[in-house]
């Protein structure tokens, strides 16, 4: 499946462009997971791994969309910055997270491509 991984970098980066995140360094990894893809940012640095899921599990695989998958990890890194700032601020992480999710989600169904 490393064409998947191929196809995966490059719409990620697609999106990078199209949302105006150059300036961040991005690092790609192509591992087991629990999800079909996850991005993990260094804010302060502006350093970005994003990672696609290489096992993904029988159940999962006709669910299976790579561009959906790079577009909704592009997302989070559009809404990194944002969420580093909330979380500099006194509230439950886990309320944050679930609204930066459920914005992701929205937008997610705004942008096509």
């Amino acid at each position: 499946m490393k064409d998947d991984f191929k196809n995966f970098q490059k719409y990620f980066k697609e999106y990078q462009q199209k949302f105006g995140l150059t300036g961040y360094r991005i690092y790609f990894k192509y591992e087991p997971l629990d999800s079909f893809a996850e991005i993990t940012v260094g804010q302060n640095d502006m350093v970005a791994t994003v990672t696609l899921n290489s096992d993904l599990p029988s159940r999962d695989k006709p669910h299976k969309d790579i561009r959906q998958s790079a577009k909704h990890e592009a997302l989070h890194l559009l809404l990194s910055r944002l969420e580093h700032r909330a979380c500099t601020r006194y509230l439950i992480e886990y309320e944050l997270d679930e609204s930066v999710e459920e914005l992701v989600f929205k937008l997610e169904d705004l942008i096509e491509g």
